[in-house]
């Protein structure tokens, strides 16, 4: 019993530290990746990329000064200091035009120009105009934006479904959506409605009906979607 008590503990550390640093990071920059199973890879200080056996398929182009991995057929690359994306054959489908640019995800990718971000499709056209001061990925639809320091959610024309009201906000998971007000975590629905009040020093996202939540008494624990502890906070 012993041995098993400190095999979750271990398990839930792993999740903990791996999702810390996603928590706040200017919203949620990592989206799934896909697709034509192409990985960036740094060679000689240049990026380029392989296959999931390891094949170099794209060569390490002098000119991309970074790159992220294929999402939806396309990868973000900068060339001198502009964002735009590339298919699984190098060509520049978007051109470098961006400041900043994250991966496609649900059909859209945000983009910055100047200070603000929006969010263009697939054929370098803006869908969002550039007009938040930070954004996240779609996901099931919806996206959490920052406007005059509150975190609201998006659908894809725009359109405020969840008015900003948040300090903090990231993408729906499983239904619900980490949400921070003040210094608590909390989780809510789609319509903006806590499911689980902020309370929480720190939080994972839900999958499979759970997520592991951080007491501020250094506790570790894991919740259902009431709320409820499945397993009580220990450290």
């Amino acid at each position: 019993m012993k041995h098993a008590f400190s095999l979750f503990i271990c398990i839930v550390l792993l999740f903990f530290f791996a999702s810390c640093g996603k928590k706040e990071d200017g919203g949620n920059s990592k989206s799934k990746k896909e697709s034509v199973g192409l990985f960036s890879v740094i060679l000689g200080g240049k990026y380029g990329f392989i296959n999931r056996e390891g094949k170099l398929i794209i060569n390490p182009h002098p000119q991309f000064g970074d790159a992220r991995d294929f999402s939806d057929g396309l990868a973000m690359v900068r060339t001198s200091g502009k964002c735009g994306y590339i298919d699984k054959e190098g060509k520049f489908i978007i051109n470098h035009q961006f400041d900043d640019a994250e991966n496609f995800s649900d059909g859209l990718a945000r983009v910055k120009t100047g200070d603000k971000w929006g969010y263009i499709d697939r054929a370098g056209k803006y869908i969002i105009n550039p007009q938040f001061d930070r954004a996240s990925d779609f996901s099931n639809g919806l996206a959490s934006v920052e406007t005059g320091d509150k975190w609201g959610y998006i659908d894809k024309e725009g359109k405020y479904i969840i008015n900003p009201q948040f300090d903090y906000a990231m993408n729906f998971s499983d239904g619900l959506a980490m949400v921070k007000t003040g210094q608590n975590w909390g989780y809510i629905n789609k319509e903006g409605k806590y499911i689980i009040n902020p309370q929480f020093d720190s939080v994972g996202d839900f999958s499979d009906g759970l997520a592991w939540v951080k007491t501020w008494d250094v506790k570790l624990g894991y919740i259902d979607k009431e709320g409820k502890y499945v397993w009580n906070p220990s450290n």
